[in-house]
């Protein structure tokens, strides 16, 4: 079921808050999905989610030779009957500031503050659709 992004219910966002591993599907080059579990934060005000993540990880080997305007994603969660997904552009960010405003919010939303990592980036979803039953 699709949602209007100006109009997501306040349970919608609520289960993006809640203490569950998403998985993110990138495309290889040959075209096949790469599936992996991630730690997402979604920020509804700025259509925009958040993974943390190495640079030298699969995923951001694949957004990154999507080329500068950025690799179409998703990121999908489920418990039991309910579930979201997030459709949207990625990107790949290292800027110390962005990077570490995503750790917050990671923090967060899972309660832990991941341990410092030089090699660390932040895959940014510009969010255009928003799907789900939550």
């Amino acid at each position: 079921m699709a949602h209007d992004l100006n109009a997501l219910s306040p349970e919608y966002v609520a289960f993006w808050g809640e203490y569950l591993m998403p998985t993110l599907t990138t495309l290889r080059a040959n075209g096949t999905p790469h599936v992996v579990p991630v730690g997402v934060t979604y920020d509804a005000g700025q259509r925009i989610a958040r993974i943390i993540t190495r640079k030298d990880s699969t995923k951001v080997k694949n957004i990154l030779a999507a080329g500068a305007d950025g690799a179409t994603v998703a990121v999908c969660q489920v418990d039991r009957g309910r579930w979201a997904t997030l459709e949207g552009i990625a990107r790949v960010r290292t800027d110390a500031e962005t990077v570490a405003d995503a750790v917050n919010r990671y923090a967060e939303r899972y309660g832990r503050t991941p341990e410092p990592n030089p090699d660390r980036v932040m895959i940014e979803i510009a969010v255009n659709r928003a799907m789900g039953r939550a």
